[in-house]
């Protein structure tokens, strides 16, 4: 007996449902889930099908996506990023929609696992051990069997300070004292994953601190401390240097790109990486300050 599809009422579909739906058997479609190829979620013990995002998995497969004419990037807040992809949605115009959403890595992740969102930037810590923790965050999302991962470049993380601040210490054990406010960011962003890690090194926890601001964003980290909001945050230099403020280093992390391998071929990435590697956008990295675009466009997991 066939599947009866109600399609005013069936939001989500069973496997065979989905089976009929598509024109495959459902070995096909259990094969699908496993590889993280088609958006399903489980519910008590059974796999069920969002129709809407079937549509679009649907749509966005046929030409290796109908929708090449966008870009939609959630993002960790980066200076230099926000810069290149204001300016190529300038010059690009009404060809394309090219859209910059800073969301921090764990909710760019969400929005890329929901295919909400087609690209996602990330950071998760030193860059010295980015390529085994970088894969390892990724590995806990349903969907990453087909994403890549993209070196972006390195940057100079830290802690934002005012000048005051900056004056009176440069010590970072000094700035855990209560007497400091500070601007936290929201859990799942990287730079607060950092901060959380160089507390523990000290034995501590974000609860010790003198919290005053909850920052969606480092530039919205940054602008409170401008504002005379807070004294530190967690940030990058570059950030530091767009408001006029110091930064003590905690040393240097990766900022990687994670999409679907389709559109890492798809036009409009490879001409944002074009971009980024142009002259000058290397001059401006120098002028923002903190930044490594060795390595920029370097293919470092999963093309397997």
């Amino acid at each position: 007996m066939s599947a009866v599809l109600r399609p005013e009422t069936d939001v989500f579909m069973s496997v065979r449902q989905v089976a009929e739906y598509l024109h495959l058997n459902e070995k096909k479609i259990y094969a699908l889930v496993n590889e993280g190829a088609i958006p399903a979620t489980k519910v008590t013990g059974k796999w069920m099908f969002p129709r809407e995002l079937i549509d679009r998995w649907m749509l966005d497969s046929s030409h290796v996506g109908l929708l090449t004419d966008r870009l939609v990037i959630a993002c960790s807040d980066d200076p230099l990023l926000y810069r290149i992809i204001t300016e190529f949605a300038r010059d690009t115009g009404a060809h394309a929609l090219i859209s910059y959403t800073a969301t921090g890595t764990r909710l760019g992740l969400d929005l890329l696992q929901a295919q909400r969102a087609d690209a996602c930037g990330i950071h998760w810590g030193p860059a010295s051990e980015s390529h085994t923790r970088h894969p390892a965050l990724l590995r806990q999302y349903s969907q990453h069997h087909g994403w890549v991962l993209i070196r972006a470049f390195r940057r100079e993380q830290g802690l934002i300070v005012s000048p005051p601040v900056l004056n009176f210490t440069q010590d970072i054990d000094k700035l855990f004292d209560r007497q400091f406010r500070w601007a936290l960011r929201q859990n799942g962003a990287g730079a607060q994953r950092y901060l959380m890690e160089m507390l523990g090194k000290h034995g501590l926890n974000v609860s010790s601190l003198k919290s005053e601001v909850t920052a969606l964003s480092e530039r919205e980290a940054a602008a409170a401390i401008a504002m005379d909001l807070a004294d530190v945050a967690p940030g990058a230099r570059s950030v530091a240097a767009e408001f006029g403020l110091g930064l003590i280093s905690f040393g240097w992390e990766s900022f990687d790109f994670v999409l679907p391998r389709p559109i890492w071929f798809r036009r409009l990435f490879q001409d944002l990486i074009a971009r980024l590697r142009t002259g000058q956008s290397l001059e401006l990295a120098d002028e923002l300050t903190g930044y490594d675009l060795t390595d920029c466009g370097q293919l470092l997991w999963g093309d397997d």
